[in-house]
Formats: structure tokens, sequence, C-alpha cells
């Protein structure tokens, strides 16, 4: 009887146990889903100032559905005098850069998710149903299809005739740029939960570097997927898988032989492109979007919707920009002496590189605004995600 009342009260408290750690586990995915104590704030509602740019809008056409309000990597991409862009549905549409009008458009049956890339000659997308679809640039003719292990997140990055995507799996894939033949692909564990996202890879002469939902960043060799180096950029803590959480889902770009990354929860680092020694790491930053740059420093929106600005060298924060705080912004966008961010009401915004103050913002949609704004030739670029597309420059009032 008191081995059995023992084995009972040991049960009772066991049970006990197990219940409060899954309650905690529970309480931090709501809070994880639902905002939590760290982003429960309102988002900002929006200050009246005196402009000091004036914002044009050059054109406006759109794209299908665009993302069709879904959480993806659909991001024009521009090149030889067009910009393409496609949508959920799969519709693809080249256009001409300066005056938005139709060059030419394919449909497909393809739910894309990813994209696109542009190769020699081709326009590379990644889709939800685990494939790779490759387009002739010059008139949407279909090339091939490849069949990949499950979703594509990641903007297909193409070098060297070779095609890498990434796939919500943790796989990362080559495949021939003509051809669509798998050349080789290097499997990689993802954990239990994740930001939903995936960072596209970046090639640096002959490696590829991926960031990983782990914290790591890897260097794989281009031409046949053999390891390079390895480094921890973000360092899991705490207790529970919520409170682990450091993917590394941001875009990496690298500077004269320095890579710099930011991940959820686990800092913005800098990291040597040859070996992946660890330059610096500031903590005190948590952001899935993305990063620009330019002759000197950093920016980036981080996880609460403040921008940021940072040094190169160290990775101090020389300022920080909250008025525009849950905003749901984009990845910046740097050009001259502007940093452009699109939010979740459809409004682009221009902040000053000297100290982040506010210059000017135009309304481009009636959706949220979540794929970085891409700048050429001083032309502002901008996606909604309900398929609008639009050509903005700035001029001086």
């Amino acid at each position: 009887m008191r081995l059995i009342t023992l084995f009972l009260l040991f049960f009772a408290l066991a049970g006990c146990s197990v219940f409060d750690g899954l309650s905690e586990g529970m309480s931090g995915i709501s809070d994880y889903f639902h905002g939590g104590e760290d982003n429960s704030d309102p988002p900002a509602l929006l200050l009246e100032y005196t402009p000091e740019i004036k914002i044009e809008q050059l054109w406006q056409e759109s794209v299908g559905v665009g993302s069709d309000e879904q959480t993806l990597k659909l991001v024009p991409a521009i090149g030889f005098g067009k910009i393409l862009a496609a949508d959920r549905e799969g519709l693809v549409e080249a256009r001409d850069l300066n005056t938005g009008r139709l060059i030419w458009e394919a449909e497909t049956d393809v739910h894309f998710s990813a994209g696109p890339g542009l190769g020699v000659g081709t326009v590379i997308l990644g889709s939800s149903d685990g494939e790779v679809v490759a387009l002739n640039s010059e008139n949407g003719e279909l090339l091939w299809r490849s069949p990949v292990s499950s979703e594509v997140l990641s903007v297909p990055v193409i070098a060297n005739g070779i095609v890498v995507v990434r796939t919500t799996d943790g796989e990362m894939i080559a495949l021939n740029e003509k051809t669509g033949v798998k050349l080789w692909n290097y499997e990689h564990n993802a954990p239990a939960l994740s930001v939903r996202g995936i960072g596209a890879p970046l090639v640096i002469g002959e490696n590829v570097i991926e960031g990983y939902d782990n914290g790591k960043l890897m260097a794989l060799r281009l031409s046949d997927g053999k390891y390079v180096w390895e480094t921890s950029v973000a360092i899991p803590k705490g207790r529970s898988e919520v409170e682990r959480l450091v993917d590394l889902d941001v875009d990496p770009i690298e500077v004269g032989g320095v890579i710099y990354i930011a991940s959820y929860r686990g800092g913005a680092a800098a990291v040597s492109e040859l070996d992946g020694d660890v330059l610096w790491r500031n903590e005190a930053i948590s952001s899935y979007t993305g990063l620009s740059h330019d002759f000197r420093n950093l920016y980036l929106s981080d996880s609460s919707d403040d921008v940021w600005q940072l040094d190169q060298r160290t990775g101090a924060s020389l300022w920080k920009q909250k008025e525009l705080h849950q905003r749901k912004l984009t990845a910046p966008a740097v050009y001259e002496s502007y940093v452009v961010v699109g939010d979740f009401e459809g409004y682009v915004h221009w902040l000053s590189t000297s100290d982040g103050r506010q210059l000017g913002r135009i309304k481009v949609a009636k959706s949220e605004i979540d794929a970085k704004p891409v700048v050429v030739d001083d032309t502002v670029y901008v996606y909604a995600n309900d398929g609008t597309l639009t050509a903005l420059k700035t001029r001086l009032p």
C-alpha cells in the first residue's frame, strides 16, 4: 500500500509538472501568434508633419491578386529594362520599367510563393506545391518545371548557371538553370517551431551562404554543395520552444567581404565571409524582414517595426525611429539620403538617413505592403499584397 501511495503521489506531482510545462508552452505559442506582451501595442497613428520632399507617382498597374493576403515572398525583380512580378494564382507579368506598359504575361496553374529571380534569359519562381518553375525572360514561355521537397519560401538565386532555392523543410537545392535537373541538395533539420519565412541564399564567389532557423549561418560550395563553414550567429535561450526562437529569416547581405544578417530575437551580426568568424553581434535587435546598407551604415526594421541605423564596423546603434511602431514595416530600401519602407495600410514612408526623421509619405494601395521596395536609378518600385505595382520618384518641394 505504501508503494502504491508513493507511486500515486509521484504520478500526481509529475502530472502537475507536465501540465504546467504544457500550459506554459501553449501560453507562449498563443503569445507568439496573437502578439503577447512584446508586440501587443496598437499600431502607431500617423503623425502630421510638414513634408520635406515631394513624392511623384510615375505609374501604377495591377498584377492579378498579388500575394492574396498570404505571407509569401513574391518580390518584383528588375533587369533588362523590365520589371517582373508574379501573383499567387500563377500569373507572371513583365512591364516596361519607365512606363508600366505590359510587355508580356504568362498564365500558369502554379501557386507561386517566392520569386521571381532573374537568370541569363530565365525567370525562376518557387511554389507552395513544391515546384520550381522557369520561364523565358523574353516572352514568358515555360521552359521547365522541377519538383522539390516542399514549399519554396525564398526568392530563387541564380549564379554560374545554377539555381539555388530553400524549402520550408530545411533543404537547400541546386538546379541546372537551363534544364531544371537537380545538381545537389543539402538537408538541414528544421526546428519544431519557427517563424514563417526563409531568407534568400547569398552567393559570394564560389560559395552560397544561408541562414537557418536554429540561428546558424552556413557556407556551402556552389558547384557541388560541399560543406565549407558554419557559425552560430544567434544563440537560443530559454526553456520553451517559443523562448528559443532565433530564426535567421532575413536575406543576408555582403559588403567588402563581411556578411551582415539579423535574426528573430537573436540579434544582428557581422560575419567574415572567409571563415565564418563573428566580428560583432548586437543582441538588442530582433528582426525578420531584412537589411539594407549604404557606404558606412546598416538599416533594418525590427520586430516591433522600429527602424534602426547601425554602424557597419561595430554594430552600434546610431539612431532608432519609433514613430512607425507596430505598423508592420517592410525591410528598408536605401538610396542617396533616403530610407524607404512600406506599411500595413499601403503607405510608403521616406526617412532621412541622417537621423531617421520622416521626410514624406504616400498611400499607394489599400492593402498591406510586405515586399521590400526595389530601387533602380532613383525610382522606387513597390508591390503591395493586393497586386498593386507602383513606380515612385522623389523631388524637392
